[in-house]
């Protein structure tokens, strides 16, 4: 047993099981710890305080907490694949075998070069990055920034694949319970006593919180309440579940940690559970807060609750010499915890000016000094502590006395865990009394009925004492401390920490507050308070406290910063989970596929869908079975796999007054029976999907997309009727999977549908933009008239499941009419023959209907729509805006895609002008030519005209200006 410093106690720890010794290495050195230890109380158990370096100033690091909260142990976890920075020490059970190696340092944790910024601490005050940034001087960004760039980042990130699995799970409840601890189970017990399912969510591997550590009957309690939620049917108790965020509806997600770094397990390692609760219990306790004096981050000075936890459930001593600083009583339960375990606690020191409750006399009794009114003034010791100056607390860090100690266990009071009440819109209210932010429960997270949706008990309610379940005695009130008495030298002034990770001192936060930056969000984002891996835990509490001093106001004025999810970070892998690999974006297919696969296919990714670009058949290219292709539908009968199209039920009594909104052209005047092309553009005015909108009956509408624009269409309908209209009567739904959809297009595709019988398809019964349902070879379907290419065209969907058998039934009675499979290039061949235009070619988010020639899609009867103020602006409206025509290559060369046509002159950039682009460019087998479309500067106002498209290292391009339409103007092939 060492001299000073942390030690395996000989007897306690009621989470270890001494009898297994768990071998593991840190920094490549050999340790050795038990069941039940973290890394955290392994290492200390063997001596090892220091576990890491902070972020800015390379300062030696030990364990400050015991959960987490923890901003100074973490740790890079594992080798290889299963290599993990960051992660908490406190927290990670230890294995046997476990491969742990500190970070933020080089070339070792106990030499770090790095340690240069701390004696340069001058030159790098809060905010020192931006400053040099913005420099006038260039040579000082050139200087820094190159440094500051190698350095940014905690820890390294893997750079093997992951070969651990994780899995997500879901449920719903009517009562989920987050924290079980004694408030946290025993509201599930009364819920469930009540009939409700009830789900308690614990985030450590045991159950009670700081019950069983702080009180003599604790762990009976809790096994009272678990013995009898146990033996309960609609009780479901998870252990190892971190809450991490609570949504809108009572949306909770959750990461539940199944075999966390134990590769040998055979399960995944990780699960997030997405739960739907009727309702939330938030018992999630309350943090304790750390005491600015210094020289506060001196590994071995550690927060009360983290020493006595560190003894009573691991069996460590984090010193032999232990002096407890607080300004409540609840520090002294950690130097009765202490002086059990046979360690000397030499001295308390209370910020208080009486201590004279249960808990100070029962110390007394045991012989401690408590030194009442006073502070600690500094710690000697830079890698350890080795002794404590105490002052005054009135005075101004004159050291009265210096105190021996290998230990300082700090209370600065506590902090409800607020964060799953705040994520969701529940609002705080400061208590003076207590020194603290409260859940204000008169304000609370509301759900979809407007009620609240969570309630906040115990601890995390501000209920610190529970003295009601435990029989213990009552507290004397706190004293708010924040920061302690410091010496007016600068080199004190220094060590006086708040953020400890991120290096946040009490002077940078006032230097902040000095420099201007008067809210809390400003502050926290110019000194980097808070934006550590534990987002301000253990921080943001004090720092606003020392920033509301500095600004001289009172700390409800100040506010707190946005408590955002997840409250612990998530592994990408469980975000993820199955979503790897193969299964990463797992591709969507047609019913046809299989056919089409068969049928020599060759694919074109069209979003997650898998669409046949073409069906090359023996010896030929791509571009002869394209062609191949168009003049088979041009001259016969051809089918297109259309099932991929976005399909869009749109219901309700205020559908097509939603529908006026999202189109451009009017919607709600079409009949029922009746089929109308549309457009769609964003609130900017820009042109962002098309497609055929059908009237089913007369409060429904089934929108057509394209095969990109189906979830996002979708979405933006949503966005539109959650955020703005909200109380208007719509339900829309995405039923693209359920419909299989074929386009039989051509001259003989009437007589094809006929022979298979079932419905009148003449151009009376049937007419253009029509549509009807009917049974077609027996199966029933919807058969549309429309067409987008220009021939005699129907579009018929049958049930997914049936799209199959339709689509073969196609084939064997149109065999002697050469009816022939064609994939996406031979449509979109077709449709810039007839001058129609693809949205992603013709269209790029810049560009407006008006841009396109469509200006007879938009209603001049309404009075609004999605996008029409913004086309209204000068700039959309202007003269200059370039234009869709035809463009006719000269020369027999096919235009580049893209490629722009030039002006006369140069722009301010030596450029030459620029006066139009190429966006669709093809080969047109039917009129045995090049064609494209282009937008050009007045370009339907200079048909005839020459263009030049230069392109590096080849001749120039030329073509004329021409109308878009290359074939059959007049329309007349659409009826066949």
């Amino acid at each position: 047993m060492s001299d000073s410093g942390p030690f395996r106690l000989s007897k306690g720890g009621r989470l270890i099981d001494r009898a297994y010794q768990l071998p593991f290495r840190f920094d490549g050195r050999e340790f050795r710890g038990v069941q039940g230890d973290t890394i955290a109380s392994a290492l200390l158990a063997c001596g090892q305080m220091m576990m890491g370096r902070s972020f800015k100033y390379h300062r030696p690091r030990g364990p400050l907490a015991s959960g987490a909260e923890e901003p100074n142990a973490l740790l890079g976890l594992g080798e290889g694949g299963r290599f993990e920075p960051n992660q908490r020490a406190t927290t990670t059970r230890l294995l046997e075998g476990m491969v742990a190696n500190s970070q933020n340092c080089w070339p070792s944790l106990s030499v770090d070069i790095g340690v240069m910024n701390n004696w340069m601490y001058r030159f790098l005050p809060a905010g020192f990055y931006y400053k040099t940034f913005i420099h006038p001087r260039a040579a000082w960004k050139h200087l820094f920034e190159p440094i500051i760039r190698r350095s940014a980042g905690l820890g390294k990130a893997p750079t093997e694949a992951d070969p651990d699995t994780y899995e997500q799970a879901y449920s719903h409840v009517d009562l989920v319970v987050v924290g079980g601890g004694i408030a946290g189970l025993t509201a599930a017990r009364d819920a469930a006593r009540d009939g409700k399912s009830v789900t308690v969510l614990e985030q450590n591997p045991h159950w009670g919180g700081r019950t069983p550590t702080d009180h003599a009957d604790g762990q009976a309690l809790i096994e009272a309440l678990l013995s009898e939620l146990r033996a309960l049917p609609n009780v479901t108790l998870r252990r190892n579940t971190m809450a991490t965020g609570l949504y809108d509806h009572g949306y909770l997600l959750a990461r539940e940690a199944l075999a966390d770094h134990d590769p040998d397990a055979g399960i995944p390692r990780q699960r997030l559970w997405r739960i739907r609760a009727g309702h939330v219990i938030v018992a999630s306790g309350a943090l304790e807060r750390p005491l600015s004096f210094a020289g506060n981050d001196v590994p071995g000075v550690i927060l009360a609750s983290a020493v006595r936890d560190f003894i009573a459930d691991y069996g460590v001593a984090p010193g032999k010499r232990i002096v407890v600083v607080t300004n409540n009583d609840d520090a002294y339960r950690t130097a009765l915890t202490a002086l059990d375990a046979g360690l000397d606690v030499v001295a308390v020191i209370d910020a208080r000016p009486n201590a004279t409750g249960a808990l100070p006399e029962s110390v007394r009794a045991r012989g401690v000094r408590v030194l009442t009114a006073s502070a600690i003034a500094g710690i000697n010791g830079s890698t350890s502590v080795e002794a404590v100056k105490i002052c005054s607390h009135a005075g101004e860090g004159k050291v009265l006395e210096i105190i021996e100690a290998d230990c300082v266990a700090m209370s600065g009071g506590w902090s409800p865990v607020v964060h799953l009440w705040s994520h969701c819109g529940g609002k705080l209210i400061w208590s003076e009394t207590q020194a603290m932010f409260l859940p204000d429960i008169s304000r609370p997270p509301t759900g979809a009925d407007g009620m609240g949706m969570a309630t906040p008990v115990g601890a995390a309610a501000g209920d610190l004492a529970v003295s009601g379940a435990t029989g213990a005695a009552p507290e004397q009130p706190l004293m708010p401390v924040w920061v302690m008495p410091m010496h007016a030298s600068r080199k004190m002034k220094f060590k006086m920490w708040l953020d400890f990770q991120n290096d946040v001192k009490v002077s940078d936060v006032e230097l902040a507050a000095q420099e201007g930056y008067q809210s809390v969000e400003h502050t926290k984002r110019y000194t980097t308070l808070g934006m550590a891996t534990d987002q301000g835990k253990v921080s943001n509490i004090n720092g606003l406290a020392v920033l509301s001093a500095a600004l001289k106001q009172p700390i409800p004025q100040t506010g707190t910063t946005t408590f955002r999810p997840p409250y612990t970070p998530l592994t990408l892998g469980t975000i993820a989970a199955e979503a790897r690999g193969d299964l990463f974006q797992p591709l969507r297919k047609t019913p046809m596929h299989g056919w089409h696969e068969a049928h020599g296919a060759h694919w074109e990714p069209v979003g997650h869908w898998r669409r046949p670009y073409c069906y090359p058949q023996s010896g030929e290219s791509h571009s002869d079975a394209v062609a191949r292709e168009v003049l088979a539908v041009r001259g016969g009968v051809g089918t297109l796999d259309a099932s991929t199209l976005g399909k869009i039920v749109v219901k309700g009594p205020d559908a097509g007054r939603f529908l006026d909104m999202i189109y451009t052209g009017m919607m709600s005047s079409l009949p029922v029976g009746k089929c109308r092309y549309g457009l769609i553009c964003n609130e900017n005015g820009f042109l962002i999907d098309d497609g055929v909108a059908a009237r089913l009956s007369d409060d429904t509408w089934l929108v057509h997309t394209t095969t990109g624009g189906a979830d996002r269409i979708h979405a933006h309908m949503e966005d539109w009727l959650q955020c703005e209209w909200w109380d208007w009567k719509v339900y829309t739904a995405n039923v693209t999977e359920q419909w299989a959809q074929v386009a039989v297009v051509g001259p003989q595709a009437r007589t094809l549908l006929e022979r298979l019988g079932g419905i009148d398809l003449s151009a009376e019964a049937l007419p253009f933009m029509g549509w009807a349902e009917a049974t077609i070879a027996g199966i029933p379907a919807r058969i549309y008239r429309i067409s987008f290419s220009g021939e005699l065209s129907f579009e018929v969907a049958v049930p997914a499941k049936r799209g199959l058998e339709l689509w073969q039934k196609l084939h064997e009675s149109g065999a002697d009419l050469g009816i022939t499979p064609y994939g996406t290039e031979a449509m979109h061949v077709m449709r810039a023959e007839k001058g129609f235009i693809m949205i992603g070619d013709e269209t790029d988010g810049t560009v407006i209907p008006q841009d396109l020639g469509l200006g007879w899609a938009i209603s001049k009867k309404k009075s609004d729509y999605i996008g029409k103020r913004a086309q209204e602006r000068s700039f959309m409206a202007s003269t200059e805006r370039w234009k869709l025509v035809g463009l006719e290559s000269t020369d027999g060369r096919m235009l580049p895609d893209g490629v722009y046509a030039v002006a006369e002159g140069e722009n301010a950039n030596g450029q030459r002008n620029l006066q139009g682009r190429v966006t669709s460019t093809y080969v047109s087998p039917t009129l045995n030519q090049p064609i494209a479309m282009g937008l050009v500067l007045h370009g339907p106002d200079r048909m005839g005209e020459m263009l030049e498209f230069p392109v590096q290292g080849q001749v120039s391009y030329r073509a004329r200006i021409v109308d878009p339409v290359f074939y059959d103007k007049e329309g007349s092939r659409t009826n066949g």
